[in-house]
């Protein structure tokens, strides 16, 4: 079966024939989960969603919906076998399809590797050749439709462009002048467009008629929007007048095709992030581009503003892209020397706050690690004594970030994630009340208080559904994961099996989103590796696991589990000590093991020391995402161990 929601909602048997789904409501139940990715979508929230004003009965109304969209989409299913495409999760209800059985999210996926790989063009043009009308098309008047159905139409015409700069820069594209034509006819306001269009005319042999498209796109633009053309249109038109036989491809911006200065730019690209997905992939490259624009100025208090102006919520130790993120610390250094010591304590704060925000502390050096420590006090202490609020919850989101220094500091970071909730509950700082929730549930995690995590787990889900934070039910779906896990190991608990299982089903909701900074990779197969651990199982050897950044740590148990003995022992002395993460306890739990079971005396002992700290917490609990057990099991082991040598 599959589902489309480029046009009018509809499900198809796999042999093409229609589903028949039922009423408009029945429709829109459906369409709002395929909207959530699969995460799951609250009852609270289906039914806000689907009545303005909600009848007496409306959760019961909702529950005859599913019945009927479940016998519909799965008529084989044998009675009382529970449903695997529309499942009861937690409190809500979670759509289980593969991506490529939704027409959405093909659409989406052939974008993102059309972004990255110029040859995925022919699957970017057959998503693109997919749309049969305005997304969602028949469900009218519901906000969380308008919402997706502008989100999706903005992809669209992305991808639109990025089919014709594709082309264009493969030699061809001369085809593309009437179908470009009639897009800039529709959006006179994407000057990228311009530039394609009269690249278009001059691949087709019409110099004069691309000369005359961009002289129209300069007078447009200046006499409605008060705006010069960007540089690329300028080039373009002094490449095309000084006849040149081939135009260099444009640059690309994801700022809807106009072009902004560096302030707005950098407020636009924080409002995107804190809408996650690829929002968030593209605010950050927005982000450094504003930062860039606004060093070339000269003005050092705008620099100041538009690299502090970026206070978007960061819960993970470890950076998607360091470089990127270097470049920002780089230039905020360079910006609080041209400041001084006795420049505006606010901005001062701030780019101190960035300092500490961006060196994630997975990815420092010694050095890089105690300056980043020492720009997040600092900033703490300006933002005190500003009395700021928002910027204290920002100052302190670097604090937490560089809370990471030694294993066993679960219960400090409940601290600082206690007074961030405080503060933005407070002074209604919903984005950072979010945060503030999940630093709570990964301490509660890491203390083993799973009461306490779940409680936390709920409000961050409530505050989401205001803030339209959408990873957070992908988060709170790898703990609930965690949770299984835990309880597998209890008796009449779940079993190894349902707990692995709702593994993959988090690890699918995560591989719908763009991610969370250095989160995705290595992700599941270190989860797995934990429950086998917590049942006393050798690790998984599967050879497609990827292991991401935590291979080094898991090799030793891999190699072990394939009886390959000293190849064990000579990946244990390689790896090097964890670095200081979400992960550092689980790290140093794992080669605690592969020292005790290979005899590996100096490595448990330097296992043992580092691990006692945190004699208490559970390993790999800190990321609220898995577990392999509590550390004082590793423990025990690794000085046992040690003291045999």
């Amino acid at each position: 079966m599959r589902i489309d929601v480029l046009g009018a909602v509809r499900a198809l048997h796999d042999d093409g024939t229609p589903v028949d789904l039922g009423g408009p409501r029945h429709r829109e139940v459906l369409a709002r989960l395929v909207a959530a990715g699969g995460r799951m979508v609250a009852t609270d929230t289906l039914v806000a969603d689907l009545w303005a004003e909600p009848p007496v009965r409306a959760v019961g109304a909702l529950r005859t919906f599913v019945a009927a969209l479940r016998r519909a989409i799965e008529p084989g299913r044998p009675p009382r076998t529970p449903p695997r495409v529309l499942v009861t999760e937690g409190p809500g209800y979670a759509l289980r399809l593969p991506r490529a059985q939704v027409d959405a999210h093909r659409f989406e996926d052939a974008l993102a590797r059309a972004r990255r790989a110029p040859e995925a063009l022919a699957g970017l043009e057959a998503a693109l050749a997919a749309w049969r009308g305005p997304a969602y098309a028949d469900v009218t008047g519901s906000v969380w439709a308008q919402r997706e159905r502008a989100r999706l139409e903005e992809l669209r015409l992305e991808a639109t462009e990025l089919r014709a700069r594709l082309l264009l820069d493969s030699g061809s594209g001369a085809e593309l002048v009437a179908e470009l034509g009639a897009h800039v006819t529709e959006h006179p306001w994407r000057e990228p467009a311009w530039g394609l269009l009269a690249r278009a005319l001059h691949r087709a042999g019409r110099q004069a008629d691309a000369l005359a498209t961009l002289r129209r796109a300069r007078t447009m633009l200046v006499e409605q929007l008060g705006l010069d053309p960007g540089a690329d249109l300028r080039r373009l038109e002094a490449d095309i007048l000084h006849g040149a036989t081939t135009l260099p491809p444009a640059r690309t911006v994801w700022t809807a095709g106009v072009r902004l200065g560096p302030r707005t730019t950098v407020e636009l690209a924080r409002t995107l992030a804190l809408a996650g997905g690829d929002a968030l992939v593209h605010s950050r490259r927005d982000r450094l581009a504003a930062v860039e624009a606004a060093e070339r100025t000269g003005d050092i208090a705008l620099t100041a503003r538009v690299i502090g102006a970026y206070d978007v919520p960061a819960l993970w130790s470890r950076a998607d892209d360091p470089e990127q993120s270097r470049a920002v610390v780089a230039a905020a250094e360079r910006t609080l020397t041209a400041l001084g010591t006795d420049g505006p304590a606010e901005l001062r704060a701030r780019l101190l706050a960035t300092v500490a925000v961006e060196s994630r502390s997975a990815d420092l050096s010694g050095t890089e690690a105690e300056r980043a420590g020492q720009a997040a006090r600092e900033a703490e202490a300006l933002a005190r004594e500003l009395g700021d609020p928002a910027l204290l919850v920002f100052a302190l989101n670097g604090v937490f970030l560089q809370s990471f220094t030694r294993p066993g500091l679960a219960a400090a970071r409940d601290v600082i994630g206690a007074e961030i909730l405080g503060l933005a509950t407070r002074h209604e700082l919903p984005n950072f009340a979010v945060l503030g929730r999940l630093i709570r549930l990964q301490s509660a995690s890491a203390l083993g208080d799973l009461d306490a995590a779940s409680a936390h787990a709920r409000a961050a889900e409530r505050l989401a559904v205001s803030t339209e934070a959408s990873l957070v039910p992908v988060l709170t779906g790898w703990f609930r994961a965690r949770v299984t896990a835990a309880l597998s190991t209890e008796p009449g608990g779940p079993t190894a099996a349902t707990a692995a299982a709702h593994y993959r089903a988090a690890e699918d909701a995560l591989a719908g989103t763009a991610s969370m900074p250095g989160l995705h990779r290595g992700l599941f197969a270190l989860a797995l590796l934990g429950l086998r651990l917590l049942h006393g199982r050798p690790a998984p050897t599967d050879p497609g696991l990827d292991w991401g950044p935590y291979r080094p740590w898991a090799q030793p148990l891999v190699l072990l589990a394939r009886n390959r003995v000293e190849e064990a022992r000579t990946a244990l002395a390689a790896a090097p000590e964890p670095p200081l993460d979400h992960m550092q306890e689980a790290l140093w739990c794992l080669t605690a093991h592969a020292a005790a079971r290979l005899g590996e005396h100096p490595a448990a002992a330097r296992a043992a020391t580092a691990l006692r700290p945190a004699r208490t917490e559970h390993a790999g609990g800190a990321s609220g995402l898995l577990t392999l057990g509590p550390v004082a099991r590793y423990l025990t082991e690794a000085e046992a161990c040690a003291d045999q040598g």
